[in-house]
């Protein structure tokens, strides 16, 4: 079999299984991390710049947050990049065998890798005192987002075809 020809929906029952369930355990993981996310920043660029810039300067804050310090961003961005690149990797790979339109079939494919740069690029920009940024990286993570989501539909959408 040419790497062309692979298709989900031919896989052998097992392995379809495995990929149904590494998928749906994946989306636990991924949309768990969404709710840190939201937990962290209440899905506001202001949230996303104080968490990793801090918040001492607001004496009216809920919370006290503290700049991230040099060791715990790299912490952060180098252990994201390493994970969801193979996340998306991985799903990227999925999706080439799912059935799905080919002009977003390749969006689904490549757009999550370049959210994930300019998203962990973007936060190390905001500690870096530019945060404008922040935008940037709340826009991109909702396409790394409707990318995951759409991803995982089609992959399940062709994993229970007949």
């Amino acid at each position: 079999m040419e790497i062309k020809d692979f298709r989900l929906a031919k896989l052998p029952t097992e392995l379809k299984w495995l990929v149904g369930s590494f998928v749906f355990v994946l989306s636990i993981g991924f949309f768990s991390g969404l709710l840190f996310v939201e937990s962290t920043t209440s899905l506001e660029a202001q949230g996303v710049v104080e968490n990793y810039n801090g918040n001492e300067d607001n004496l009216e804050a809920e919370e006290m947050k503290f700049k991230k310090s040099a060791h715990e961003l790299l912490n952060i961005i180098h252990t994201h990049l390493l994970s969801m690149s193979l996340i998306f990797g991985v799903l990227g790979l999925l999706v080439f065998g799912a059935e799905c339109p080919g002009p977003l079939k390749k969006l689904l494919m490549f757009e999550p890798l370049l959210s994930v740069l300019l998203t962990f690029g973007g936060i190390y920009l905001i500690w870096m005192g530019y945060e404008w940024m922040s935008w940037v990286v709340m826009i991109s993570g909702m396409a790394m987002t409707i990318s995951y989501a759409l991803s995982v539909l089609f992959i399940f959408k062709t994993l229970i075809q007949k």
